[in-house]
C-alpha cells in the first residue's frame, strides 16, 4: 500500500489559496513535569538542538537529563501559566488572528494563517495538513525566529521537509530564513523600546539580552550571533543611543561548554558594582514572550540584578501581538509571496469559480469522481 498522503475527499471545484505557517518554538500541554518531560524529550533530542553523537547523548538525556530537570523546568512554568496555557501559546494565537486578519486586507484572493509549533502541539505536520485540507497550493513558511540559527529556522525547515516527504502533492514552497534587520521589525521594536521609557524613565543601560547558544555554533559558521548584534546596533541607532547606553548580552545556557558571552545573569550581577543601578532589558530574538522572558528575565533575573545592589530593572516586554509588530509580519509576508496568483491585484473570485466549474466539468467527462 502506498504511504503518500493525497487530500481527503478532494474536489475539482475547490479554489486554490495562499498558505501561511507561522511557526514558533512551542511549550509543554500543561505545566507538569510529565507534559514538561515529554516536551523536553521532543525537544532536546532534535539534532539542531544538540550536536553530540547520538548514543552518547540519548544515555545523557535519558539518564540524567528527563530525570532532573522536568521537576525544576515545570516549577517555572507553573510561575507565568495563565488561563490559556502557556503565554507563548495564547500571544501565538493571537498573534495567528491578527495575521489572518492583517492579510485579508492586503491580499485580493483567498488565505489562509496556521500556526504551528516545532515542539508540542500544534505541530508543524499538523499545520501543514490543515493547509492541505485548504487547498493551499502555495504555502509561505514563517518562522517567528527574527535572528537566522541552525537550532531553530533550520529546524523548522526539517519539520517541513520530513511531512512534505508524506504527500503525494507538493505545493510551492517558500520559507522566511530571517528578518533581524528589515525596517519595520526594527521600527516596532524602537517604539515598544521607546514606549516604555516614555512610562518607566529611561535607564542607565539598555540590555538586549538574546537566547544563547554554544560558542561553537558561531566558529562553525552560524550567522546568528552577527545578526544578534545587528538588529541591537540598528534599534539602537533609531532610538539615538549612545554606545554607552546600550549592550548585548545572552541568556539560557544549557551545560557546561562554552556559549556566547557576555552572559546576561552574570552581566547583570556586575553591573551594580560598575555604578549601573538602573537597567531595562529587552528580547529581541524573541517574538512572543514565554518561559525565557517572563520566568528567566522578568523574575529570574531581576533577582540577580537586585540582590547585587541594582535598584530598577525594568523588562520591556516582547512585541506579541502590537499592531506595529503584526504589520511588519504582514508586510514581511507580502514580500516573500510576490509573483503568486492570489496576490495579484486583477485576481477575481468570480472569474476564478467559473473556472474551477469547467474544470470540475471537464474532469467529470474524464472519470473523476468529484
Amino acid at each position: 500500500m502506498s504511504s503518500f498522503r493525497g487530500i481527503k475527499d478532494y474536489d475539482h471545484i475547490q479554489m486554490p489559496c495562499t498558505g501561511v505557517l507561522v511557526c514558533n518554538l512551542g511549550s509543554p500541554d500543561a505545566a507538569t513535569p510529565a507534559a514538561v518531560r515529554r516536551f523536553l524529550a521532543e525537544f532536546l533530542w532534535d539534532p539542531r538542538v544538540i550536536e553530540m553523537p547520538r548514543s552518547l547523548w540519548w544515555l545523557i538525556l535519558h539518564g540524567i537529563v528527563l530525570r532532573v530537570r522536568p521537576k525544576k523546568s515545570a516549577h517555572a512554568y507553573q510561575t507565568v501559566w495563565t488561563d490559556e496555557g502557556s503565554p507563548l501559546m495564547a500571544i501565538s494565537r493571537r498573534q495567528t488572528d491578527a495575521l489572518q486578519k492583517a492579510l485579508e486586507t492586503l491580499i485580493p484572493g483567498p488565505v489562509k494563517v496556521e500556526m504551528a509549533m516545532r515542539y508540542g502541539n500544534p505541530s508543524v505536520a499538523n499545520g501543514l495538513k490543515n493547509l492541505q485540507q485548504a487547498n493551499a497550493s502555495r504555502i509561505l513558511v514563517l518562522p517567528l525566529y527574527p535572528q537566522y540559527s541552525a537550532t531553530t529556522t533550520a529546524s523548522i525547515f526539517d519539520a517541513v521537509v520530513d511531512e512534505l516527504k508524506r504527500w503525494r502533492l507538493l505545493p510551492e514552497m517558500r520559507i522566511v530564513n530571517h528578518y533581524h534587520d528589515d525596517a519595520l521589525f526594527i521600527q516596532a521594536l524602537a517604539n515598544s523600546i521607546d514606549e516604555n521609557f516614555e512610562a518607566e524613565g529611561q535607564p542607565q543601560k539598555l540590555i538586549f539580552s538574546f537566547h544563547g547558544m554554544p560558542k561553537r555554533n558561531l566558529e562553525q559558521g552560524d550567522p546568528y550571533f552577527c545578526e544578534c548584534q545587528k538588529t541591537a546596533r540598528l534599534t539602537a541607532e533609531r532610538l539615538g543611543l549612545s554606545d554607552e547606553q546600550w549592550m548585548v548580552t545572552f541568556q539560557s545556557r544549557f551545560g557546561k561548554q562554552e556559549w556566547l558571552k557576555p552572559y546576561t545573569d552574570k552581566t547583570l550581577e556586575q553591573l551594580p558594582k560598575d555604578g549601573v543601578k538602573k537597567v531595562a532589558i529587552v528580547c529581541p530574538a524573541f517574538s512572543a514572550d514565554c518561559l525565557e522572558t517572563l520566568e528567566e528575565i522578568a523574575i529570574e533575573n531581576r533577582g540577580i540584578f537586585l540582590e547585587a545592589g541594582g535598584e530598577s530593572f525594568n523588562y520591556i516586554p516582547a512585541l506579541n501581538d502590537r499592531p506595529d509588530h503584526i504589520n511588519a509580519l504582514a508586510e514581511l509576508a507580502m514580500r516573500h509571496m510576490q509573483g503568486w496568483p492570489e496576490l495579484d491585484a486583477e485576481w477575481n473570485v468570480s472569474h476564478v469559480s467559473r473556472d474551477a466549474e469547467a474544470t470540475a466539468v471537464r474532469a467529470k467527462a474524464l472519470g473523476a469522481k468529484s
